[in-house]
């Protein structure tokens, strides 16, 4: 990645030089207009973290999600003049990198799917909700990206920026740049999906298929469970 104003890739940890580091993120945008080289830098450093965790999770890929983060942020670094402040930096910033994540899948040539036959689907969601061994916390995180990697594009970035990162919806409106409305449509239609892949994580001594009206709350599971197989 090039330079983005000072050396981005210090630890999190390291104070930036001078007074940058003391800044809010709406001034190191506007020190960064104004040509300070440190500036972005900071804001990279402070945001770079939940923005990987995003590209990762909605693109089900490190490599792609590098590539994404570097997109987006190459874009914001050489655009920050378009910031108006009508948003939080971090969520200007969440909206390029979104963006740069599903370019990125509408650009694949494939999605690798597979449609079940209906008389099949009863018995393979029985088999999903039947007791599992036990499964370390970092096995379910990658079963968990797996299910996410699988869903539309748009429905795996509402579910992630609400679900898993913490945004409220109103806040995945702007990112996304859509109405609320169609952020809960859009979750609505993938946690229904998730249901069907992952609902044995809320439910293993079920015996009957995962009934997805019955998982309002299988968000709040992916979410608490994708993140703890993070530490």
């Amino acid at each position: 990645m090039e330079n983005l104003g000072g050396d981005a890739t210090r630890d999190q940890g390291e104070g930036a030089p001078g007074a940058i580091s003391s800044l809010d993120d709406r001034a190191l945008m506007a020190q960064h207009v104004a040509g300070d080289p440190d500036a972005f830098g900071e804001l990279f450093r402070r945001h770079r973290d939940r923005l990987w965790s995003v590209a990762m999770r909605t693109l089900g890929d490190p490599e792609e999600a590098a590539d994404a983060v570097q997109d987006g942020i190459i874009s914001a670094y050489r655009n920050a003049s378009s910031y108006r402040g009508d948003a939080a930096v971090t969520t200007w910033l969440h909206r390029i990198v979104v963006n740069a994540c599903l370019d990125r899948i509408r650009r694949r040539s494939t999605r690798p799917t597979v449609a079940l036959p209906e008389e099949e689907n009863h018995a393979t969601l029985s088999r999903l909700t039947e007791r599992r061994d036990a499964m370390d916390e970092r096995e379910t995180s990658m079963e968990i990206n797996r299910a996410l990697a699988a869903l539309p594009a748009e429905q795996a970035a509402a579910i992630v920026l609400i679900d898993v990162e913490g945004w409220s919806v109103e806040e995945a409106a702007v990112i996304l740049n859509c109405p609320p409305g169609t952020v809960k449509s859009r979750c609505s239609r993938g946690r229904v999906k998730l249901a069907a892949t992952l609902g044995h994580l809320r439910n293993p001594d079920h015996d009957d298929g995962v009934t997805a009206t019955n998982d309002k709350n299988l968000g709040s599971t992916v979410g608490a469970a994708s993140l703890k197989g993070e530490k």
